[in-house]
């Protein structure tokens, strides 16, 4: 995954730490017993440099990857200047005796069925019911481990594995979730009520093909992609001084709204995340409606926000949105539907709020305001809902060429464009309970605005 936070402060902090382990200075000391398959694998050493809300006094904090090791130093390292005094260890989040724990329960029947499934008496149709077994015996570990990690979020909230995992639509992430050393060191800053500033993590061991001493690497996607984004509440597709991208989540506000309940944003949740970086009040160069998931633009400066809004009403930058609509186009009755098996077409409507019914658009040739969309038709698909109904559903590219309010949802559910809504539309069709607009923004291309280079960035929907 992107680095959330710049790296090159935290990385001088994390050569200066191998420096005095290999002086003696720093040592890291084995709390638990080492398997044999982690012998002489290295570890990931992290820092994190923060401030305090409060004076603003940087504080380091370190941490070392996985449960096994805990990283200690001298008494006098910390005062010949080359680590800096307010330092902090960071310990594990999850007791390593208590997962132990958790695991020994079902170790000893996981170990008697993969010795009956590898051996050559058993008989061929019995090893699948046995692998089933050992499967659900695993599980049922794996969740127990999961119920010890507990997170503090952004918002000084805490969040727990099993809630993560929930959002992933039960979906289990691979042991060893929550160990890395980035969500340790964040949750342990948002904890502390400590703002981020730079975080860097570099190997430390003897060089493989895969890794070498003292270079960084950014969290990994398998276990840090699975939880950091719900952690720092954004996923954050790329950062620099200049602009973020992020992945916004559906049901999150785009920017806040008037009433205080309306507060929580991706625009309110940047600035809290990035106070020192962040020049604007109102970051956002475009918006997704509240219910639409997928890549938006924010800026950092000024300069790049005038930019890009110089790009959007340009029409130089160029997104791609995917739905899935409510049954199959091609049997739609709309006067834009297609009529004679066309993949692909073109959709130009005029629509304009409805005053008295905010904040429906309504169709209006007069006085409305034209919104231009192209889109292809990429097949029928099978929809299984939240309740666990299945029904047929038309999977759709839009290519929005303006970007009216609700344009997408509109062209697929006024009677003048496609009159087949897409699911999960609260406003112009039906939303089952638990289930979601399924509209994602997946695609944007722009030319960044402060080296002119062109940036393309796809992320595509969950469905």
């Amino acid at each position: 995954m992107f680095p959330p936070f710049t790296t090159e402060q935290a990385h001088a902090q994390n050569l200066a730490l191998i420096e005095k382990l290999n002086e003696g200075n720093a040592y890291l000391c084995q709390i638990t017993e080492e398997s044999e398959e982690r012998k002489g694998h290295g570890v990931m050493l992290g820092t994190l440099i923060c401030k305090k809300t409060d004076s603003g006094e940087e504080v380091v904090l370190h941490a070392v990857s996985g449960i096994s090791m805990q990283l200690e130093f001298k008494n006098d390292s910390l005062t010949d200047g080359t680590m800096p005094p307010a330092s902090v260890v960071v310990p594990p989040i999850a007791d390593a005796n208590a997962i132990n724990l958790a695991l020994s329960a079902n170790d000893r029947k996981i170990h008697e069925l993969t010795e009956k499934i590898n051996s050559k008496e058993t008989l061929k149709e019995d090893v699948k019911a046995l692998k089933l077994q050992r499967t659900a015996l695993t599980t049922q570990s794996l969740q127990k481990v999961f119920d010890l990690y507990t997170f503090t979020r952004f918002d000084g909230k805490k969040i727990t594995l099993n809630k993560i995992i929930a959002q992933h639509k039960g979906r289990l992430p691979p042991t060893g979730t929550g160990d890395c050393c980035a969500p340790k060191l964040i949750s342990y800053a948002f904890e502390h009520n400590l703002i981020p500033v730079s975080m860097d993590e570099v190997f430390y061991g003897k060089d493989s093909p895969n890794k070498k001493c003292g270079q960084s690497y950014a969290p990994c996607d398998e276990r840090c992609g699975y939880i950091l984004p719900f952690i720092l509440g954004l996923e954050i597709l790329y950062r620099d001084e200049h602009i973020l991208v992020v992945n916004k989540q559906s049901g999150l506000l785009s920017v806040p709204g008037r009433t205080p309940d309306k507060q929580d944003c991706i625009e309110s949740r940047m600035k809290a995340l990035f106070p020192f970086t962040n020049e604007l009040n109102q970051p956002a160069v475009h918006r997704l409606d509240m219910e639409t998931s997928g890549i938006m633009l924010l800026a950092f400066t000024k300069e790049a926000h005038r930019e890009l809004n110089r790009q959007f009403e340009a029409k130089e930058v160029q997104k791609q949105y995917v739905a899935l609509l409510d049954g199959i186009l091609e049997k739609a009755d709309g006067e834009l539907a297609p009529k004679h098996g066309e993949k692909s077409g073109h959709i130009e409507l005029k629509f304009r709020l409805n005053p008295n019914n905010r904040p429906h658009q309504i169709y209006d040739e007069e006085f409305g305001k034209l919104g231009i969309t192209d889109w292809q038709n990429l097949g029928v698909v099978t929809y299984r809902a939240p309740d666990g109904t299945a029904k047929k559903a038309t999977r759709i590219l839009f290519i929005p060429r303006t970007g009216r309010t609700h344009q997408l949802r509109l062209h697929s559910s006024d009677r003048h464009g496609f009159h087949l809504p897409i699911i999960g539309d609260t406003l112009y069709g039906t939303c089952a309970p638990e289930e979601r607009l399924m509209l994602h923004a997946q695609e944007i291309t722009f030319t960044h605005p402060a080296t002119k280079e062109p940036m393309h960035f796809i992320c595509p929907a969950e469905f």
